[in-house]
């Protein structure tokens, strides 16, 4: 899916501008994701994404928007050397959970966005169609941030044959 630039998003921005403004929010441009991103581009991308499918498919944006810029509000970096997946899964979400909850009111869809959007690496089923579909853009964004590199290099590789 070709993604319009979300800073030109008047609607997207009126969703999320209060989030984006929080020092909390903004720290996560600290801390590194998927090898070759950052915590807050990522969280940004999969918040505009779902909210552009939300759009299309007539789902609660807002929740949309909102749930996907907070769902990984947390702020260690993981090694699965002291951490293994299953348990880092469950774990991150609630912190998130509780982080968004100091910065913010949560609708139950938001709550349930952002603590459910590991379902499948963890067993709590989403209750709203917008938590399985954050789930599924999150891991859509995981692959494409955690490739990006590596797709660079190939694309270079093909155009020059």
């Amino acid at each position: 899916m070709k993604v319009p630039d979300w800073h030109q998003d008047q609607q997207y921005l009126e969703l999320v501008s209060d989030l984006l403004a929080q020092p909390e929010i903004q720290r996560l441009q600290t801390i590194k994701q998927h090898h070759y991103s950052n915590r807050l581009e990522h969280s940004i991308s999969v918040s505009y994404r779902s909210y552009l499918l939300g759009q299309k498919w007539h789902l609660n944006t807002r929740a949309l928007a909102r749930g996907g810029l907070l769902h990984d509000l947390f702020y260690y970096d993981w090694d699965p050397k002291q951490m293994d997946f299953r348990t880092h899964s469950y774990v991150h979400a609630h912190i998130a959970l509780n982080n968004a909850a100091k910065l913010t009111t949560l609708s139950p869809m938001e709550a349930d966005i952002i603590v459910k959007h590991m379902f499948g690496a963890t067993t709590q089923m989403p209750r709203y169609w917008e938590s399985l579909l954050v789930g599924l853009v999150d891991d859509e964004c995981a692959i494409q941030e955690a490739m990006a590199p590596k797709l660079l290099l190939w694309k270079r590789k093909l155009q020059l044959k």
